[in-house]
């Protein structure tokens, strides 16, 4: 596939501003299928580290696809994003990254996060920046077994 953009092109010596010349003519790579539908589907990651890496979140979740846990794992090792990945089922994973001490603080709490505890419901909570008057909201409501947390 040849790409062929064309812009108007104004140069001192050739005084017609309407003059149009190329701007590159080569051949892109051969992009596939699946590699288009990766990219498609990673799309809400990718933006969520341009996020992290603008200081907008100093703690994401994510759930993904199983099946692009190697890319996603070599994408933040590639941009040094500190990260941890629990898998939850068959196909799908939640991935936590961003600063090194909030995903170590990740790394103490259940997996499982309908087996969290009220307060460490709460924590998480706030460290992904939801609405902390509903995070207390929540917390009482959890506290009080309004909201069950844990499925038996």
């Amino acid at each position: 596939m040849f790409v062929n953009s064309i812009i108007p092109y104004y140069s001192p010596l050739n005084r017609n501003k309407n003059t149009i010349k190329p701007a590159f003519n080569a051949q892109s790579p051969k992009i596939t299928d699946a590699k288009q539908k990766e990219y498609a589907d990673l799309r809400v990651f990718h933006h969520h580290i341009y996020e992290f890496k603008k200081g907008i979140r100093n703690l994401i979740l994510t759930t993904e696809k199983a099946v692009y846990r190697k890319p996603i794992e070599e994408r933040l090792q590639n941009e040094n994003i500190a990260y941890v990945i629990h898998d939850i089922g068959k196909n799908k994973i939640n991935v936590y990254f961003g600063a090194p001490q909030c995903v170590d603080v990740v790394r103490t709490l259940n997996p499982k996060l309908n087996e969290l505890t009220a307060e460490q419901d709460f924590i998480l909570g706030i460290m992904l920046g939801y609405d902390r008057v509903k995070q207390c909201e929540r917390y009482l409501n959890i506290k009080n077994n309004i909201i069950k947390l844990h499925s038996k």
